[in-house]
């Protein structure tokens, strides 16, 4: 009986040492399936460098052009062409939790950045001919960051050695185009950068416009049913390359001409999509945001949010329960003139009114959803507003009245039945034009009541209204 516990003892050891190898091999053998990646002929390669006052927001829109390319399972790796100054932590964003393969390049000079025209903010666009040197690709489809996908685009790699889209009747857009990678064809680039070839606006625009000059002319691009690449130069179909202006006149997509694939939104910088105040001013910016949050979200502009919204909740329960004491923070010598006074005080309740509509403006993080960011925006505003009503005694009403204004104008934007962005645009005037009385109206009211508690000395009481420490005798 011994030997056959010990026995058994033994065969189950065996089991277990047997079932643990088996587990090993199975988990090595699924980790080496997992970590090894499918080698693609295309690439989907956009852009990264440093030197502008809107980096981060840029980097945000990066990270979800590629996340919504993961998104469509494109098949074709995802490149992004960054400087050496990009931050490396997110270079790792970039690569560890998008997936993205992140090539370091130096700048290239820019050799036009003395012209007239030039526009410092595209001084290292340039970079952007690093797309050439991507050898290791048949084709590479190059992006800017603020191109919004609807659907795939793979049978673009079935285009020629160059491609793009004419969304100007004689000029092509350098926001997406097909490019056959070439050595070659680099080095001839970068020569006649430092040769000082003739660009109308300094940027890559003007260069890679002038390097193919003659793609007006070129047929247009159909591809291929049998799946094989063309050679030769091709007009991209604009449905590659919506421009968002064109949606704003009918509120809806007709671009007959190839599939409507990708928008691009190459005006104003101050209404890219990722700002948070341009929905509804931009109807097309809430489907960017629906975007970003289905694949990238916003943790990282969460804990900022949070505070924020703290601070002014905070505000708004401190201003209402000083209001009794809030106002008697001055006293005045009687023996001196008031009038100086009175102007300052002006002047100041002014501002801290303008400074409620400002400052949450400024503060509040730019790429955040918005429809958090207009909530937060009104909440700041009612809270420092607040600050102004109790200090100086004011109609809260009326202050509040323009406040009122910016959101019935969002409402008046963000209905979504207009037949045409014509109607829209009608309605917004109209709502504006309505409106202006009545904020002006109060505006007028504000100052009187503000005239007349100065007068009355409400907030200014006389030292023998009061009982300040003996010898107190200056403005406070």
């Amino acid at each position: 009986m011994g030997w056959s516990g010990e026995r058994r003892r033994y065969v189950v050891t065996f089991f277990r040492v047997l079932l643990v190898l088996l587990a090993v091999v199975q988990t090595t053998a699924f980790q080496g399936v997992k970590l090894k990646k499918k080698e693609h002929r295309n690439a989907y390669a956009t852009m990264m460098y440093m030197g502008t006052p809107r980096d981060y927001e840029f980097y945000v829109a990066t990270r979800v052009l590629i996340r919504s390319l993961v998104k469509l399972q494109v098949d074709a790796d995802l490149i992004v062409i960054a400087s050496l100054d990009v931050p490396l932590r997110w270079v790792r964003a970039l690569e560890e939790e998008d997936g993205a393969k992140v090539v370091r390049v130096e700048n290239l000079n820019n050799p036009y950045k003395g012209q007239e025209n030039f526009d410092k903010r595209f001084k290292l666009t340039l970079n952007k001919l690093y797309a050439w040197s991507l050898v290791d690709y048949d084709r590479v489809v190059m992006l800017d960051a603020d191109n919004l996908f609807l659907q795939k685009t793979d049978e673009l790699f079935q285009c020629g050695q160059f491609c793009a889209v004419f969304i100007n009747p004689c000029i092509f857009h350098t926001g997406l185009f097909v490019l056959q990678p070439s050595r070659e064809v680099f080095k001839d680039m970068v020569h006649q950068l430092e040769t000082g070839k003739e660009n109308p606006d300094g940027a890559d625009q003007g260069f890679i416009g002038a390097y193919f000059p003659d793609l007006l002319d070129q047929p247009m691009f159909h591809p291929p049913l049998n799946g094989s690449n063309l050679d030769g130069q091709y007009r991209l179909p604009l449905g590659y390359q919506m421009d968002a202006s064109y949606y704003y006149l009918r509120l809806r997509w007709r671009v007959p001409c190839g599939p409507n694939s990708v928008i691009t939104f190459p005006g104003a910088l101050w209404l890219k999509p990722w700002y948070w105040w341009s929905w509804p001013v931009l109807p097309l910016g809430i489907q960017w945001h629906e975007n970003r949050r289905q694949t990238l979200g916003y943790a990282a502009e969460m804990p900022v949010i949070i505070v924020q919204s703290i601070i002014f909740l905070g505000i708004l329960a401190m201003t209402h329960l000083a209001r009794p004491s809030i106002s008697k923070l001055c006293y005045r010598n009687p023996d001196k003139t008031t009038s100086l006074i009175q102007t300052g005080l002006k002047f100041m309740a002014i501002w801290s009114i303008l400074a409620a509509y400002i400052v949450p403006f400024a503060i509040i993080p730019r790429t955040i959803h918005p429809l958090v960011g207009w909530t937060l925006y009104f909440l700041g505003s009612t809270a420092l507003s607040s600050i102004a009503i109790n200090s100086f005694l004011l109609p809260a009403i009326q202050v509040f009245v323009p406040l009122v204004g910016i959101f019935g104008s969002l409402l008046v934007m963000a209905y979504p039945w207009y037949p045409n962005g014509v109607v829209r645009a009608l309605a917004v005037f109209g709502f504006a034009f309505c409106y202006a009385p009545i904020a002006w109206g109060s505006v007028g009211k504000v100052m009187a009541r503000l005239q007349v508690s100065i007068e009355r000395e409400q907030f200014l009481p006389k030292l023998a209204e009061s009982s300040p420490p003996p010898g107190f005798n200056k403005l406070y």
